[in-house]
């Protein structure tokens, strides 16, 4: 199995200790780079393990025929734009499990017509987890709002909608929001 795990560990800006710490359990950076460069088989169990300390998926660390990977040309920072110490291969964006999107149609807000908006549905629980973030919020009757979520109060939400005047709107109870977690513009 061909894997990216290096990539993706230098991508992040671990080192093969920092991996290996992470772990659960953790194991040792021999280890980590052993499976990295193929020397010993990456067993499923050592994917996912590998994957959970990066903060990706296990399909983000496997190379597949079809699976487009994007070189970094340049490290941004506030430095300015300067070449990367090292070959770095980013992975494509991938929606996790469970994720919803929003087509923005019209521009509104920070959102331009033609982005797609990635949003990680909440149960009631988790709702103070979004608060100043955006948030898709399900209406009876099929209808959504979105907006910022600016306060909560027992079961009622406030949220500031996106347009300019617009005033705050409540709602009771909703069974789930989404929270906002990736945009994706083409510039």
């Amino acid at each position: 199995m061909i894997t990216a795990i290096r990539e993706v560990r230098r991508a992040r800006g671990m080192t093969l200790d920092d991996v290996a710490r992470a772990c659960v359990p953790p194991t040792t950076a021999q280890t980590i780079g052993r499976l990295e460069t193929g020397m010993r088989t990456v067993s499923v169990g050592w994917l996912n393990r590998i994957a959970a300390a990066l903060g990706v998926e296990a399909a983000d660390l496997v190379k597949l025929p079809d699976h487009a990977e994007l070189p970094v040309a340049a490290m941004l920072g506030a430095e300015g734009a300067h070449a990367p110490a090292r070959p770095i291969l980013l992975p494509p964006p991938r929606a996790a499990a469970g994720t919803v999107g929003i087509a923005v149609v019209g521009g509104i807000g920070d959102y331009r017509s033609g982005d797609t908006i990635w949003c990680e549905p909440l149960a009631p629980e988790a709702f103070g987890g979004a608060l100043n973030r955006d948030v898709l919020v399900p209406r009876p009757g099929g209808r959504f709002l979105f907006g910022r979520l600016i306060g909560r109060e027992a079961d009622r939400l406030q949220l500031l909608p996106l347009g300019a005047g617009q005033r705050q709107q409540v709602v009771s109870d909703p069974p789930w929001i989404a929270r906002a977690v990736t945009l994706i513009r083409a510039l």
